[in-house]
């Protein structure tokens, strides 16, 4: 079970091995469609020889630590001490174990757990088919009623990859947001990146009326995702100023004792909007932390992801907006074809066209209301004329939903007379920017050329039925 050859060089640890595997299989999922990269193919993307890499692949050989380097930076990794191991030019021993953990190529071959991402969660067998609840909240990542959007999906997971990276995730509640953000964690944690999801709801009004409060309670948090001992006491220093204080507290303690890269998700970020005093300082202290991230290899380990509804309507420097940064990704309606698929899904096999047609005329490709929609219709419990009818009327079983966007537009005055001049509206309009930024935040509204329109069928008769008792 032991061999003994004279070697000289480096070899990689499981350690190496396993984190080097994992970014080739990202690779091949974000820039190969899922296929395979062959030997030669990783050979051309590194400039190093099959032979060598041949030999770093059997662990039978040492290669020097610069053909290591090489490997990883191609690969968007940076070399970690525990990821090699120096042999010394004397004899050296090497377990069975060793060399059975080393056989990457065996294991490309193989690729049987993240080539197949993408793809997991969304080709279950009939066996599952029907086993539904009620559509509410995000769709667990194990169900095979998420609904891909490409190329969405693939995006995200090719960005999440690369130091320092910002995804800024926006669209209306109920769109899906929090659906991707779970399989955009998912994925990040399959490459062995340290993942904290947190809701700035999460955050009570009292860190929202002092700065200095929000960055203790945010730091606090992300240390306790990382599984770190905050240690605030000791390692806040509030004689240099909150903000150096909080950059400081992030890079030099928790970054610094990180291995791997940390996805922070800030889900729900449009909420600090309603806290002016504070967000300008706050968002622009965001944006610097995004800025130090492409010089400061402690900050290349962060990857921030922002959530939220609608882009600011406060006025801020474009120079410290962290809006206008990184990739955006914008949730749109499903489509028809999309639609069909979900209907498949539900096992829906009777479905027509012209049904298709009247759901969608009813409330587009609502993501939300179209789940809700096959819900019922799988359970047998309304027919599609029935859900038209009693939408048109009262809401129907769309009530909850509708109620909701109804008591956001009471607290909203202004918002309530403007949306109803829509309504009413046969041509386009003049609106004000900061109505039109809050009306497509909510979800109300969509844009045909120059001319605003109610979002779907649903919102015009429901609205205009509810607003005409309040106006």
């Amino acid at each position: 079970m032991y061999k003994t050859k004279r070697v000289r060089g480096v070899v990689l640890t499981s350690t190496g091995i396993k984190r080097l595997q994992s970014a080739i299989h990202s690779v091949e999922i974000v820039e190969n469609k899922g296929e395979h990269l062959s030997l030669e193919e990783i050979s051309s993307r590194i400039h190093v020889s099959s032979r060598t890499l041949s030999k770093l692949w059997s662990l039978s050989e040492s290669v020097d630590q610069k053909t290591i380097k090489l490997c990883f930076s191609a690969f968007n990794l940076e070399l970690h001490s525990e990821d090699y191991t120096i042999v010394n030019k004397v004899n050296e021993t090497e377990t069975s174990e060793l060399l059975s953990i080393a056989n990457i190529e065996e294991d490309l071959s193989q690729r049987s757990e993240l080539t197949s991402f993408v793809e997991e969660h969304h080709t279950q067998t009939e066996q599952i088919e029907n086993l539904w609840s009620y559509p509410d909240g995000p769709v667990p990542l194990d169900s095979h009623f998420y609904i891909e959007r490409p190329p969405l999906e693939r995006k995200v997971y090719r960005e999440i990859t690369i130091s320092g990276c910002v995804i800024r995730i926006r669209s209306p509640k109920q769109m899906g947001k929090s659906s991707l953000v779970l399989r955009l964690c998912a994925f990040a944690q399959k490459l062995g990146y340290q993942t904290v999801n947190l809701n700035c709801y999460q955050f009570d009004s009292e860190c929202l009326t002092d700065l200095n409060k929000l960055l203790r309670r945010l730091c606090w948090k992300i240390a306790t995702g990382l599984g770190i001992d905050p240690n605030l006491e000791e390692k806040w220093n509030e004689q240099i100023g909150y903000n150096l204080s909080s950059g400081f507290y992030l890079e030099n303690y928790l970054l610094e004792q990180c291995q791997s890269p940390v996805v922070l998700v800030l889900n729900e970020i449009d909420r600090f909007f309603e806290y002016p005093h504070i967000c300008h300082e706050f968002f622009a202290l965001l944006r610097s932390w995004c800025e130090e991230a492409r010089h400061n290899p402690n900050w290349q380990k962060l990857r921030l992801v922002m959530v939220y509804s609608t882009e600011e309507y406060i006025s801020m420097d474009i120079n410290l907006s962290p809006f206008n940064i990184g990739l955006p990704i914008r949730l749109n309606d499903f489509t028809q074809p999309q639609v069909e698929d979900l209907a498949r899904r539900y096992s829906l096999d009777p479905f027509k066209a012209k049904d298709f047609a009247q759901l969608m005329s009813l409330v587009g490709g609502h993501p939300a209301l179209i789940q809700i929609s096959l819900y019922y219709l799988k359970s047998q419990e309304m027919t599609l004329q029935e859900i038209i009818e009693e939408a048109i009327a009262n809401g129907g079983i769309y009530r909850d939903h509708l109620w909701r966007h109804l008591i956001k537009l009471q607290e909203n005055p202004r918002l309530t007379k403007t949306y109803a001049e829509i309504l009413a509206a046969e041509q386009g309009i003049a609106l004000n920017p900061i109505d039109t930024y809050k009306l497509e935040g909510l979800g109300l509204i969509r844009f045909d050329g120059d001319r605003i329109l109610p979002r779907c069928e649903l919102y015009r008769a429901y609205f205009a039925k509810q607003l005409s008792t309040i106006v």
